[in-house]
């Protein structure tokens, strides 16, 4: 593993996770107590956005072990965007698990990385001690993506493989792809029960414009844990990146910390 850490501090590295198919995982790493903490990032976007950084100052404050990182073709990694697909995802977050983090890890997961985490639980439920999801978002590639297509787009779709759109937060047309829609589909988790038995946090804007705040009440339907608590923000959208959403995320994160710590 090639670890490059610049200016940071001993206790603080960035770095490079090979993956078996010759791909790399950029990520950034701070030494610190269990339970360690790891974030998921959401859909075209990366470790460097404001609530990542945010929670590595709440670690790095608290001495709490951490670890953000790029999916394959997001940010540094390599890899491009439209070669991927949740269970690629997903398999991204099982190897930063097994070969950057030690011990019990409490999963953060934006949007995306909401989707992310749970599978990734799936994967290592002795691994994981706690979730928190920000406006998670399981099965979003066939209930917000495919189910909003019109019959033009998916029938692109299904005959060249991909159709572009631009309806994300204003941003540029990206692709997606048929086989991000199908590879969802095998990972689709709101049809029957998830059997993870840890503490499970979830906050959700009521104004979420990208994903339905119903969501996480679905989602906490379906969790078989019996400690699961659903925070919603009447007034916040889906990025959760105010203030006050900062200071409710690391409020919430503090409290499910202490849970798994006592």
């Amino acid at each position: 593993m090639n670890e490059h850490a610049g200016t940071a501090s001993p206790s603080e590295t960035g770095g490079i996770l090979p993956r078996g198919d010759g791909t790399t995982i950029a990520y950034h790493r701070l030494a610190g107590k269990n339970p360690g903490v790891v974030f998921l990032h959401g859909f075209m976007s990366d470790m460097t956005g404001g609530k990542a950084l945010a929670v590595e100052d709440f670690c790095r404050r608290r001495g709490q072990a951490f670890v953000r990182f790029d999916a394959f073709g997001h940010g540094a990694s390599s890899g491009r965007f439209e070669d991927g697909c949740i269970g690629r995802w997903a398999a991204d977050a099982v190897a930063v698990l097994d070969a950057l983090t030690e011990g019990p890890q409490l999963l953060v997961g934006s949007s995306m990385g909401g989707w992310l985490m749970l599978l990734a639980a799936l994967e290592r439920r002795g691994r994981v001690a706690g979730l928190l999801g920000l406006a998670a978002a399981p099965d979003f590639t066939e209930e917000l993506l495919f189910q909003a297509f019109d019959a033009e787009q998916k029938r692109t779709l299904l005959t060249g493989g991909k159709v572009m759109i631009d309806e994300y937060e204003g941003g540029d047309p990206y692709p997606i792809t048929r086989q991000l829609i199908e590879d969802g589909r095998q990972h689709l988790l709101l049809h029957g029960p998830i059997h993870l038995s840890c503490p499970v946090r979830l906050i959700h804007g009521q104004q979420d414009g990208s994903v339905p705040w119903q969501t996480a009440l679905r989602l906490q339907d379906h969790l078989a844990s019996a400690d699961v608590e659903v925070i919603l923000a009447k007034s916040a959208g889906h990025r959760l990146s105010e203030p006050e959403d900062i200071e409710r995320m690391l409020s919430v994160l503090e409290d499910l910390l202490r849970k798994i710590e006592g």
